[in-house]
């Protein structure tokens, strides 16, 4: 991969590049099958993720960060998935969904007690919105916070939390005033060890295997009012924002994800031969090469580009929902096309479990579902584009 001329890496997104790429290709990528076929969750490498800052890359310094920009986290994300999606999400969720809600939203307190350990990588961050009937419409959620006193009392049932089975800290959105739909709900910060907590089911899912995703079940879980994140009613304006950090880690996800189909494509399309020459000079191969490749630069361009306009933000205030729903669309997208080429390009080994390309195959499919369906994000973009809420 060569670095786009439209945008200017500094060496240290260079160096921050090249320290992920080296570690996903020598602690990851060996690793990488074996943790798919167990659906193992792979908590030595990302404990040695958190110590080399990959777990908190924006996070300042001062609650256990990195302290780095956008551009630094897609770079380390896209090496990272590139050797493994299920890994590269696990970071995705605790950069994105989880501490940049607390950054942006949290309290001074909040963000030493429930950021900075999650930052150094000591703890697993998660973040749920989702629950069994409330996908999408998040007005219509059933789970329910009631006020009592300096706490409240949480109940409800919550789906496909992505890290529901080993977070440490949950952000968790219900309802406070449910007759407001999305201005009734609210944003709290749960401790796994709560009474009243409870893991559910662990889903056995067709990729990212080894990024373990639960249920949660919320029983009279007392919480704490300070643990409320901004105030009452403020829970769907956090989560949509906090969404849209979310979709630019995705869209790095797709993108190291179809890097890594398009590799492996390329290069057996430069070795396997048919009827006496490389099967890449045949047009019906050689074209799939070239639109995957088109789609990949095209996608690290709008991903660049939504990653700056967060960057922004930071001093603006300015939303960037069109720019992320644009490259998590695009990324998504991708990732499956060249997914799917480079299977058919292997032919019967890309069906195969001895190569990683059905892997990539697998893992493609999901990012172009969490974090909002492609169908969501066209929504997005055509509201924004034609001045609709």
């Amino acid at each position: 991969m060569s670095d786009l001329a439209i945008f200017q890496l500094t060496d240290e997104h260079k160096m921050i590049r090249d320290t992920a790429r080296d570690f996903a290709e020598n602690e990851i990528a060996p690793i990488a099958a074996r943790f798919d076929e167990s659906g193992e969750f792979p908590h030595a490498t990302i404990q040695k993720m958190g110590a080399m800052g990959f777990m908190g890359i924006e996070v300042p310094e001062e609650f256990g960060g990195a302290g780095m920009d956008t551009l630094s986290y897609v770079l380390a994300l896209e090496e990272i998935c590139k050797a493994d999606a299920a890994h590269g999400v696990i970071m995705s969720v605790n950069n994105s969904l989880y501490a940049y809600g607390l950054i942006k939203f949290g309290t001074s307190d909040q963000k030493k007690r429930f950021l900075t350990p999650v930052a150094a990588g000591k703890s697993i961050g998660a973040y749920s919105l989702t629950e069994p009937m409330s996908g999408s419409d998040a007005g219509t959620m059933k789970s329910r916070a009631v006020r009592d006193g300096d706490f409240y009392i949480l109940n409800g049932r919550k789906s496909w939390v992505t890290s529901g089975p080993v977070a440490d800290y949950i952000v968790v959105f219900m309802m406070t005033s449910p007759e407001k739909k999305q201005k009734g709900i609210s944003a709290f910060m749960v401790e796994a060890k709560t009474p009243g907590f409870i893991r559910g089911k662990k889903e056995p899912k067709l990729g990212i295997r080894a990024s373990a995703t639960s249920e949660l079940i919320f029983e009279n879980c007392r919480v704490p009012v300070e643990n409320m994140i901004g105030a009452e009613g403020e829970g769907f304006k956090i989560a949509m924002t906090v969404l849209d950090a979310g979709r630019i880690g995705i869209g790095a996800q797709a993108l190291g994800i179809a890097e890594a189909a398009y590799e492996a494509a390329r290069q057996y399309a430069s070795e396997r031969e048919a009827f006496g020459q490389p099967i890449g000079a045949f047009q019906g191969t050689g074209f799939k090469i070239a639109d995957m490749k088109t789609r990949i630069e095209a996608s690290r361009l709008l991903i660049y580009n939504a990653a700056l306009a967060k960057e922004r933000s930071k001093t603006s205030g300015e939303r960037f929902s069109l720019e992320a729903s644009m490259a998590k669309l695009f990324a998504s997208e991708t990732a499956m096309f060249c997914a799917h080429q480079a299977v058919q390009i292997h032919g019967g080994l890309g069906y195969s479990k001895e190569l990683p390309v059905e892997r990539y195959f697998r893992d493609a499919k999901i990012t172009e579902i969490y974090e909002g369906t492609s169908e969501i994000q066209r929504m997005v973009i055509s509201r924004a584009e034609l001045g609709l809420k």
